[in-house]
């Protein structure tokens, strides 16, 4: 019997050693190799001279592996004060004794990492992992986004450039003994991490940080919902300031918007009241209707399809075109839509970018609300070329401007101005496309005519000193239109200087409490906003000098 048992057991071991040898090899070998992922550093976001606005720092993540952790509870006491977790759950963490890795501690910073690891605790292990820092809090916040915890762009650019801004993970292969110490003398492979693309921005953080505070200090007077406001620069296209506000709440005043909040400048629609009058006017001009000094015969009030249509200020009925836009005459902007008609009215909506988003390639940007001509009524050529009937996002708005004031030509926007290489290798990006919307005739009478709503009509609170500024106040009733309390959208829209546009903005106020025209509101924080805008830039102005800021 004995000598059977032998015989089973030889033939056993010569299995092992002949046929099963390559298995147990590499089962040994699985054991011993413990691979390691090396996380790439994220590239870093700067403003278009050079400040962090992003920025990824390597930090300590620090893990267990409980099968060697003989007393949990010792170690939970030690540890969780240290990296502040609570105990009762790291020590259920620390009690498994079937689990090879338990997180103790995700991207502590250096301190407290050096802390637990002077403990010198058996089975508490380090990993390096880099974490995402903001060192300018929250400024252009929503234009940015936010990472998750394992650095995937969540929200805003970070997400939208996900894949440019992540590198490539590296692998480190070791082979360690059970309690994780690397054995010496062994083979070590490494595949090297790497590092994310840079990006440069349009975004100028001084006059970010400038309209960011004077939209705060607007909603805050006026106590309303929020606010947005974009900068831009006119020949380029580049967004110099894109804001988002929120208004005061029960548990902070008003303040910029977080990084969770969205970029409500693209993502967000509203009907943008007067400020569409532009496009009414600008398109019957095209086609050779009008001339600014084309007159009309304007009543107060005129009845579409049994709906009232008035004017908000008293004016005579002999109006041009010019003192139509001057004055923001609803009706006479009617007038001016019914020569054109509605397929030429349409056509102009469209061609001026309405009902698609802008090419920006912003997350969740929105192409705004425009109805197809086929559905258009019998009141869809009075509302609509008074800014009711359809909805626009700031940006939207803001680019009809930026055509007129560059000779009728629109660009598309821009947030990435270069890209920076894990070489350092700069590569400057194109400018957006282009193409022609208006003669460079007709964006001249434009601009003409928009100075004079700054000079002398509904907008001479976006005046700037030193500067002749166009532009267009806006107010439009939020729907529901017919059931108090009302609600409003204050807007003004405009460039600046009106003899050689360079910069170009809009200022949006939500729900304002205690007053609510564009021209009473908006206009004066775009006022503000413009002034420290042109003066970074080093704009001349009217004289040929430059207006600094105190």
């Amino acid at each position: 019997m004995v000598a059977v048992v032998f015989t089973v057991l030889a033939l056993r071991v010569a299995d092992v050693q002949t046929r099963s040898r390559d298995y147990f090899q590499a089962l040994g070998e699985d054991q011993r190799q413990k691979s390691v992922t090396l996380a790439a550093e994220r590239g870093g976001i700067f403003d278009r001279n050079g400040y962090d606005l992003a920025l990824s720092l390597d930090r300590q993540t620090i893990f267990a592996d409980p099968r060697f952790i003989e007393h949990p509870a010792e170690y939970a006491a030690a540890i969780a004060p240290l990296v502040g977790v609570d105990e009762v759950e790291l020590r259920v963490k620390l009690s498994q004794p079937r689990s090879a890795f338990a997180y103790i501690a995700r991207k502590v910073e250096p301190d407290v990492a050096a802390a637990v690891r002077a403990l010198d605790l058996i089975g508490i292990g380090f990993v390096p992992e880099s974490k995402r820092y903001y060192p300018a809090g929250e400024l252009a916040a929503p234009v940015l986004g936010f990472v998750g915890l394992d650095n995937e762009g969540l929200s805003g650019l970070e997400q939208a450039l996900e894949g440019t801004l992540a590198g490539r993970p590296g692998e480190l292969s070791v082979e360690r003994d059970p309690t994780g110490t690397d054995l010496p003398g062994t083979e070590r492979t490494v595949k090297a991490a790497r590092r994310g693309v840079d990006l440069v921005l349009t975004i100028d953080r001084s006059i970010q940080y400038e309209a960011e505070r004077a939209l705060v200090e607007q909603v805050e007077a006026i106590d309303a919902k929020g606010g947005m406001a974009i900068v831009m620069d006119v020949t380029t296209g580049d967004i110099l300031a894109m804001v988002t506000v929120d208004g005061e709440t029960d548990e902070r005043g008003a303040q910029p918007a977080p990084s969770a909040q969205r970029n409500r400048p693209v993502t967000d629609v509203f009907e943008p009241g007067s400020t569409n009058k532009v496009v009414t006017v600008a398109a019957a001009i095209e086609a050779g209707l009008v001339t600014p000094d084309t007159r009309f015969v304007v009543p107060q009030a005129i009845k579409v399809d049994g709906q009232k249509f008035e004017d908000v200020e008293a004016h005579g009925t002999d109006l041009t075109v010019a003192d139509i836009l001057r004055e923001s005459s609803n009706v006479g902007t009617i007038l001016i839509a019914r020569t054109l008609g509605s397929a030429r009215f349409d056509a102009a909506l469209r061609n001026f970018g309405f009902g698609r988003t802008t090419g920006l390639d912003f997350p969740g940007e929105a192409p705004g609300i425009l109805l197809p001509l086929s559905q258009y009524n019998d009141t869809s050529l009075a509302s609509m070329p008074v800014g009711n009937g359809l909805a626009v996002t700031a940006l939207q708005m803001l680019d009809v401007y930026v055509t007129l004031a560059n000779d009728g030509v629109a660009r598309q926007p821009r947030l990435v101005a270069a890209t920076i290489d894990s070489d350092g290798e700069r590569l400057d990006l194109p400018l957006g496309t282009t193409r022609q919307v208006v003669s460079a005739s007709t964006a001249a009478q434009m601009r003409q005519m928009l100075a004079a709503v700054v000079e002398g009509g509904t907008g001479t609170k976006a005046q700037v000193p030193g500067y002749t500024v166009g532009g267009k106040t806006g107010t439009a009733r939020k729907p529901p239109y017919e059931t108090p309390p009302y609600r409003y959208v204050a807007s003004f829209v405009g460039f600046a200087p009106v003899e050689n546009p360079r910069l170009a903005a809009i200022v949006v106020l939500d729900e304002p409490a205690k007053q609510f025209f564009g021209g009473t509101v908006a206009a004066p924080v775009f006022s503000r906003i413009m002034q420290q805008a042109l003066a970074v830039e080093r704009v001349p102005g009217a004289a040929g000098t430059l207006t600094l800021l105190p």
